[in-house]
């Protein structure tokens, strides 16, 4: 269902933060904070690789959402239905994440790695 995992090597953080709980952060407020990590972290291409992600995945589901919201009934429930989809989809990210693993999603995750 998903795409590949891949369990990475340990490299320093420009951050000062271990790289597995940098990784986790960038998904912490979506797309908001895979900006920040895009901008702050150099040296690791793991922390890199799930910032894009963070970013293309959470930012693509921001506009999804408020296209949908503009759409009366129909676009509100599908709305209220994709949340708790979203909120698991956010969870497993963070876990994946801080357990070291280069997890891809779907098409999104080959974008975040040929761009990161």
């Amino acid at each position: 269902m998903f795409g590949e995992t891949h369990v990475t090597e340990k490299t320093d953080s420009t951050t000062g933060l271990d790289e597995n709980l940098a990784a986790m952060l960038c998904y912490l407020l979506g797309f908001i904070t895979g900006i920040v990590f895009l901008v702050v972290e150099k040296n690791s291409a793991f922390v890199r690789f799930h910032a894009m992600q963070s970013t293309i995945a959470f930012g693509g589901i921001w506009i999804v959402s408020i296209v949908l919201w503009q759409v009366p009934i129909i676009g509100w429930l599908i709305n209220l239905l994709l949340m708790p989809v979203i909120f698991i989809l956010w969870l497993v990210l963070m876990f994946k994440a801080y357990s070291g693993e280069r997890f891809k999603l779907p098409i999104l995750g080959d974008l975040a790695e040929q761009q990161s």
